[in-house]
C-alpha cells in the first residue's frame, strides 16, 4: 500500500480507529465519530457484555481478560466518550465496593492490606479519563506515590516479594495513570506527581526502552513484540505511544526502539498484530499475524509526533 492507501485502510476499520486516525494523524477531532463508539462496533460489543450484577466477567479482576477492570481499560483505549453513563456508573460501583488499607483498589482478599500498584495505575488511567470525582481518587494517588522506588520507577512485587528494582511493566501502567490524572485537570499533589512522572520516564529512558542499563542486552524479547491489547504488559510500542501522548520531547535514547519499530513494518507498509496474551476474551478485535490497524495507528502517530522523516513526507501528501 502507498501512503494514501494506508490511511484509507485505517479508515475502513472500527469507528474507534476512525476517530483516532482523524484526531491523531489528520488533525481533525471528529467528536461525531467518538459519539458513535458506544453504539456500534467494538464499543457496543464491550458494553453489551456487562452482567446483571454490575460487573463484566465475574468480579473486578476475575477472570482475565473479561473482568470489569480489563474491560474498562479496553473501553478507555477505544476512546469511548468520557461522558458515557454506563462506564461512569461502573467506576462508582467499584469505588463504593471498598478499598484496600493502603487506599488502592483491592483485587480480592490477598490485596485487602496492600493493593497492586500496577492495577492502581491502570485504574487511575481510566477513572481519570472518564472524569471520576477527584476526591474519590485521592487515596489511589496516595497509594501509588507511596510506592515509588529508589531507582525512580515502580514494581507491583515490592509488597508481595520484596522486589528492589523497578519493573517496566508496572512503571508504564503507573505513568499512563499519573499522566491521565494530570491531563484531566486534577491538581491533587501536583508537584509530587510531576516529580514521579519525570523519574519514571527517566527509568524507561535509562533502559533505552528495552535494554539492560548494566549489560546493554535485551531485558526480555517479549518487549519487542507488539500484541494488542497490551493488558498490563510492557512493550516498546506501548512506551513510545505513551511518550507521544504525553508530548514528551525527543530523547536520543528512544532511537533504538524507533529502529526496532521501523524494522517491524511489513511489506504492505503497515504493522502486524502480534501474538495475543493467553486468556479469555470477550471477542477478537484483530487476528494475530495479520496487518493490524491498532499497531499501525499507534506506530504512525509515534513517528508523526517525533517527525521521523519518512513519515513526514507521508503525512504531507495526505494533508
Amino acid at each position: 500500500m502507498n501512503e494514501q492507501q494506508i490511511i484509507e485502510w485505517l479508515l475502513e476499520g472500527d469507528v474507534s480507529i476512525q476517530y483516532q486516525v482523524h484526531r491523531d494523524l489528520l488533525g481533525d477531532d471528529r467528536k461525531d465519530l467518538q459519539d458513535r463508539i458506544a453504539n456500534e462496533g467494538w464499543g457496543k460489543q464491550f458494553l453489551s457484555k456487562r452482567n446483571q450484577n454490575g460487573h463484566w466477567g465475574r468480579k473486578f479482576y476475575q477472570p482475565k481478560w473479561i473482568s470489569t477492570h480489563y474491560t474498562l481499560l479496553d473501553l478507555r483505549n477505544l476512546n469511548l466518550s468520557p461522558k458515557n453513563d454506563i462506564v461512569k456508573e461502573v467506576i462508582q460501583f467499584v469505588l463504593s465496593s471498598g478499598k484496600s488499607e493502603d487506599g488502592g483498589i483491592p483485587l480480592g482478599p490477598s490485596t485487602a492490606k496492600f493493593s497492586d500498584v500496577c492495577v492502581n495505575g491502570m485504574f487511575l488511567n481510566y477513572a481519570s479519563y472518564f472524569k471520576t470525582e477527584a476526591q474519590k481518587l485521592y487515596s489511589v494517588v496516595d497509594s501509588i506515590l507511596s510506592e515509588i522506588m529508589p531507582d525512580g520507577g515502580f514494581n507491583c512485587r515490592t509488597t508481595r516479594s520484596g522486589a528492589t528494582h523497578s519493573s517496566l511493566h508496572t512503571t508504564i501502567s503507573v505513568l499512563e495513570g499519573l499522566y491521565e490524572f494530570q491531563k484531566s485537570g486534577y491538581t491533587y499533589r501536583m508537584n509530587e506527581i510531576q516529580s514521579a512522572k519525570a523519574s519514571a520516564e527517566e527509568f524507561i529512558l535509562l533502559h533505552q526502552l528495552f535494554l539492560s542499563d548494566h549489560t546493554g542486552k535485551i531485558i526480555n524479547k517479549e518487549f519487542l513484540k507488539m500484541p494488542y491489547p497490551s493488558r498490563w504488559k510492557y512493550n516498546i510500542l506501548r512506551a513510545l505511544d505513551y511518550f507521544q501522548y504525553a508530548k514528551c520531547k525527543w530523547d536520543k535514547r528512544m532511537e533504538l526502539a524507533i529502529r526496532e519499530l521501523e524494522k517491524k513494518r511489513n511489506k504492505y507498509s503497515s504493522w502486524n498484530s502480534q501474538a495475543k496474551h493467553p486468556g479469555q476474551t470477550h471477542f477478537e478485535m484483530e487476528k494475530a499475524g495479520k496487518p493490524g490497524r491498532w499497531n499501525t495507528l499507534k506506530a504512525l502517530r509515534v513517528l508523526k509526533h517525533y517527525k521521523i522523516e519518512k513519515l513526514q513526507s507521508t503525512m504531507h501528501k495526505i494533508y
